[in-house]
């Protein structure tokens, strides 16, 4: 990691997303103000926050968990598998995260609610 003396002290301002790969770097008090001086906002929780991405994280252990002791003979055949389960999972599996919905289901619901939202 760069010195503080290699950056320059006047960057402009933007977002920036970044995928926390050695969370424990990322979180850390010196790179939480490093990003403050320069105007960056990080895309982590909290250190220790266990809802940060939990609704990805939870997708990813569910799909391992489903369908990672499988095995397939060739790269396509796994991703037709993904794809399958994809389809499964967005129009059958009911989400307690989404009362018991499908994402399918809570989706129509979401774009049912807009038009009235917007008009109240």
């Amino acid at each position: 990691m760069p010195s503080r003396a290699d950056v320059p002290s006047q960057l402009p301002t933007i977002e920036v997303l970044r995928r926390s790969l050695e969370s424990a770097q990322y979180t850390s008090a010196a790179f939480a103000a490093a990003c403050a001086e320069r105007g960056v906002a990080r895309s982590t929780g909290g250190t220790g926050s266990c809802l940060d991405n939990a609704a990805a994280e939870a997708f990813w252990s569910t799909l391992k968990r489903e369908l990672g002791r499988c095995w397939w003979p060739t790269r396509a055949a796994a991703r037709g598998a993904v794809f399958d389960y994809l389809a499964f999972y967005n129009r059958r599996r009911r989400h307690s995260a989404l009362g018991y919905r499908t994402p399918h289901e809570a989706l129509l619901a979401h774009h049912d609610a807009a038009p009235a939202a917007a008009a109240a």
